[in-house]
């Protein structure tokens, strides 16, 4: 990780943010800057994040990644954050720290967080990769004796299957995401949007991804289905893929 450009914003009202962000070179400066937004209790040097990171500065196109409040290396209370506060993160950084517009890659949840991003700022995301993106997941995600267990209890732990931690959701998480659901009608976004998803996804069930195609209002929609790509979609394999559909993108949009 490039520690020389970790750069910190300080928040009157909510916990500081750590995160990288590199300008475009001079020859790039038509692209829209890479925004990275990590997945649930996920952080900046994922492998997927460095991935891109990495093919960014070897392109010359500006990127931006970060922690989300009280993940990784931001400050803050992980259980006191929800949907809504991650939402804000983004827009905070989006409003604050870059110029011009956005390609918003958006992993698992923060492939649902991207779309509420782009809801808010229309004129700025130029377009969105969702990566297993996980648009509603309170609602499709837990089993009814889970939902009472976070609502009567305040949290609910779960093993996780991407680290020794349980995985911890909480009240104001699960309802600041039933307040932000976008599946339920049309989603009135407009710009290009790339979805990939594994069809061996045991988190985020593929049908998901074509009910988020339909449900965009933009017809420039193309989704990316990997008959035995899993939820991470971190092999160098499927790396490749989103690379090439990252460039591709970029070039349909720096034009």
């Amino acid at each position: 990780m490039n520690q020389h450009n970790t750069s910190f914003l300080d928040r009157a009202d909510r916990p500081r943010l750590v995160y990288h962000h590199r300008r475009a070179s001079d020859t790039r400066a038509t692209a829209p800057t890479l925004v990275f937004l990590p997945g649930y209790a996920s952080d900046m040097t994922g492998t997927k994040a460095l991935a891109l990171d990495s093919w960014a500065q070897a392109q010359g196109l500006a990127m931006l990644r970060f922690d989300y409040a009280g993940c990784g290396a931001s400050g803050g209370d992980f259980e006191k954050q929800g949907l809504a506060d991650w939402r804000d993160d983004v827009l905070t950084l989006v409003d604050t720290v870059v110029d011009g517009p956005v390609l918003l890659i958006g992993s698992s949840m923060g492939g649902w967080l991207a779309l509420l991003v782009a809801l808010a700022r229309p004129a700025r995301v130029a377009g969105i990769v969702g990566i297993a993106a996980a648009p509603d997941f309170t609602m499709w995600g837990f089993s009814q004796e889970e939902k009472m267990a976070i609502l009567t209890e305040g949290r609910l732990e779960k093993p996780s299957e991407y680290g020794p931690e349980p995985m911890v959701t909480t009240r104001k998480f699960w309802q600041q995401g039933e307040g932000n659901r976008v599946l339920i009608g049309e989603i009135g976004i407009d710009c290009p949007v790339r979805l990939i998803q594994g069809q061996n996804d045991p988190d985020v069930p593929w049908q998901y991804a074509l009910e988020t195609q339909k449900q965009l209002r933009s017809g420039d929609v193309q989704l990316l289905l990997i008959k035995d790509g899993d939820h991470r979609l971190s092999r160098d394999s499927d790396i490749a893929l989103l690379l090439q559909k990252v460039g591709n993108l970029v070039e349909v949009l720096a034009a």
